[in-house]
């Protein structure tokens, strides 16, 4: 019988042999048996399922729950149970997490999402001249990548653009894999008064974003108390930069190796061959990496193992994306192909609320990018890009580039 200390320890290790490949290990358990048992860094125990038809088939059932609450949840980091991420409509079963979606969902419609690109291309525009005539070489994910999304994110909340370092560096330590307890609690709680801040000064002074809305709609009405807004502005604060800055640069950096899918992007001007092309970088690079977790509440049979009520679970949205049931030759970056059934915005009820307007950021990006500056290049070489291996969020810390 199997003992704790013989089961592999998760999140696996990347092996560096190739920067965007998941660990090795995801795919020798999804050829292996699908499900891995596994231990976590507080000795707790937790199944990972890495294989597409079962991540899928495990984010519609109804006894797979995602309240974090309940008794086995499976948490990353020391700081998770008391963030408030964790107390957001993420962590949350239907009918409670529908209800408090629902009054978000218009902010991130495909109607809504057309109205804001061009306001997208006008500050991608300006932070590429920017960054053109500044310094070589330059950072791209501190001129560029981290800087868009954020604009657009606070642009929709009604959040001011100037407090987002206070915002990215605190929102960062709440999802390091390596951050103590306190150190999680200290950033969750400072962010928290910023965020209460925030929502009382638009109670006396409404705001026409995201925030301020739901403050006039919904807080004086009783529908939401003060806290559910702290609790969903920082999840879609969140959500709305950290994802998508890192995908930018990480797409970027994939395009830099491998020129030949690079010049398909650059040199069309068809909105379907780009859109097709970020579809397929959203699959090969899968940067929500180890997130996506679950409880069973009943026992129930999943890729063939037994999971019992109480045991936590893991989505590997990386390993599912790798997974040749997703597309032929998944290990390869192919952006002529039809990759729009990939997991890389989860699946379910639970999909990415903002997953069109980090499409359309990403569409506007990458191709601005490259055309802006026909002569990209990585300024170091690959080995020495800093990659983002203690998060929840794969990515580059830096990407230095020059042209």
């Amino acid at each position: 019988m199997s003992t704790l200390t013989d089961l592999p320890a998760y999140p696996a290790a990347r092996s560096g042999a190739c920067p965007f490949d998941p660990p090795a290990a995801y795919a020798d358990w999804r050829a292996a048996q699908g499900l891995q048992r596994v231990r976590l860094w507080n000795g707790a125990t937790a199944w990972v399922v890495t294989r597409y038809e079962d991540i899928k088939a495990a984010l519609s059932d109804p006894r797979i729950s995602a309240d974090a609450t309940r008794p086995g949840f499976p948490w990353l980091t020391a700081g998770g149970p008391g963030s408030l991420l964790a107390k957001s409509f993420l962590r949350m079963d239907d009918p409670e997490h529908a209800r408090l979606r629902r009054m978000v969902v218009k902010d991130f419609t495909a109607k809504r999402v057309r109205e804001l690109t061009p306001r997208i291309q006008r500050l991608t525009d300006e932070l590429l001249d920017r960054m053109a005539r500044g310094p070589q070489p330059a950072d791209l994910v501190a001129e560029f990548a981290l800087p868009l999304p954020s604009l657009v994110i606070c642009l929709l909340l009604g959040v001011p653009y100037e407090d987002h370092e206070f915002f990215q560096e605190n929102s960062r330590r709440t999802i390091t894999v390596t951050a103590t307890a306190e150190e999680s609690q200290a950033a969750s709680a400072a962010l928290h008064d910023y965020l209460r801040d925030l929502v009382v000064r638009l109670e006396r002074e409404p705001g026409d974003g995201l925030i301020g809305r739901l403050v006039t709609e919904r807080v004086r009405t009783g529908e939401l108390t003060r806290e559910d807004v702290i609790r969903t502005a920082l999840l879609l604060l969140f959500g709305g930069h950290e994802t998508t800055g890192n995908m930018i640069a990480l797409g970027t950096l994939a395009l830099l190796r491998h020129p030949d899918q690079l010049s398909r992007i650059r040199d069309t001007e068809d909105p379907d061959v780009i859109a097709a092309a970020v579809e397929e970088l959203l699959r090969y690079l899968s940067v929500v990496e180890n997130s996506v977790a679950r409880v069973a509440v009943a026992d129930l049979t999943l890729g063939g193992r037994h999971v019992r009520a109480g045991e936590g679970l893991f989505m590997s949205l990386p390993a599912g994306n790798r997974d040749a049931a997703c597309t032929p030759l998944p290990d390869t970056l192919d952006t002529a192909r039809d990759a729009r059934d990939h997991l890389a915005f989860g699946y379910g009820s639970h999909q990415c609320l903002g997953q069109l307007l980090a499409r359309a950021e990403l569409t506007v990006a990458l191709p601005a990018l490259l055309r802006r500056l026909p002569g990209l290049r990585l300024a170091v070489p690959v080995e020495e890009v800093p990659f983002r291996l203690d998060t929840l969020i794969f990515g580059t810390y830096r990407l230095p580039v020059a042209w």
